[in-house]
């Protein structure tokens, strides 16, 4: 009977999250893709407009640059760095793919350390106040001043890069699910105190899927953070990646291949992002599309 209910709980608490309950769950699917296809055709329209604002952009870019006479040591023209690209470009892609998978790696490394922390202070409020000021203390700590020394500690490999990621990286993902640990509905917690739930079945039946936006939310934060975290490590010492790519070309002045790099950077950055909201709707389908 107790199973029974926490299961009732659960279906309640699904219910409240997504607005699904079993009556209306063929009806709630069907609806989905006239919204779907609503935002569909916004997001289009939005992303036509982008691309039309940033081929501006590039024109008066070009424009400027050519009746200015500006050195190309100083600001190279659109035109030289898509030139620098095509000559370069797997070499850039090459560097970039580095730079991602550190990003990712570090990227996991740090929300996994966020989630466990608030987890963990979910369970265990009186180590709220020590895991906060210490994960407010590593945040405050700029990774400038970090970088070099995980480089001296661990050399030029892959480890320093893993590491400054992950400590970019978990704090938002550390305030934003406790934050959804504790935006449960009190009515539902009432519920399921008065059947006598665990706080592990309180945790998988409640708070849990309260917190799934919020993670997703910190993800969409912390995923270009990351890119920056390792760019920023390489920048420091590497012997590969993009951060490497642009320190050669910084020290030799050669501006159209610093451009290029950050454009790489930028499109890889866009696609860990993008990777981020296509999963938020496929687990969190019922959210309306901006």
């Amino acid at each position: 009977m107790r199973t029974r209910r926490l299961k009732s709980a659960a279906t309640a608490a699904k219910s409240a999250f997504t607005g699904w309950t079993p009556t209306n769950a063929g009806r709630f699917r069907q609806q989905l893709p006239v919204g779907r296809c609503r935002g569909f055709i916004r997001q289009q329209t939005g992303r036509l407009a982008g691309i039309g604002l940033l081929l501006a952009v590039f024109l008066l870019w070009e424009t400027a640059v050519y009746l200015t006479g500006t050195p190309v040591y100083l600001v190279p023209a659109p035109s030289d760095i898509l030139a620098e690209l095509a000559a370069n470009l797997p070499r850039l892609l090459s560097a970039g793919l580095v730079t991602l998978a550190e990003a990712l790696a570090g990227l996991i490394l740090g929300s996994a350390i966020g989630l466990g922390l608030a987890v963990l202070v979910t369970f265990w409020g009186r180590l709220e106040q020590g895991v906060m000021s210490l994960a407010i203390l590593i945040k405050s700590t700029p990774i400038i001043a970090i970088a070099p020394i995980l480089t001296i500690w661990l050399g030029f490999g892959h480890a320093p890069k893993v590491i400054i990621t992950a400590l970019l990286t978990f704090f938002p993902v550390l305030i934003n699910a406790l934050s959804g640990f504790r935006a449960v509905d009190t009515a539902i917690l009432d519920y399921l105190h008065s059947l006598n739930a665990s706080p592990q079945e309180i945790f998988s039946t409640a708070r849990w899927p309260s917190a799934r936006p919020y993670l997703f939310a910190a993800l969409k934060v912390a995923a270009p953070l990351a890119m920056i975290g390792a760019v920023v490590a390489e920048w420091m010492g590497a012997s590969s990646g993009l951060g490497r790519q642009m320190w050669l070309a910084y020290t030799n002045l050669d501006m159209p291949a610093l451009f290029a790099a950050v454009f790489v950077l930028t499109l890889l950055s866009t696609a860990v992002y993008q990777s981020v909201v296509l999963l938020e709707k496929r687990f969190l389908f019922w959210q309306p599309n901006p």
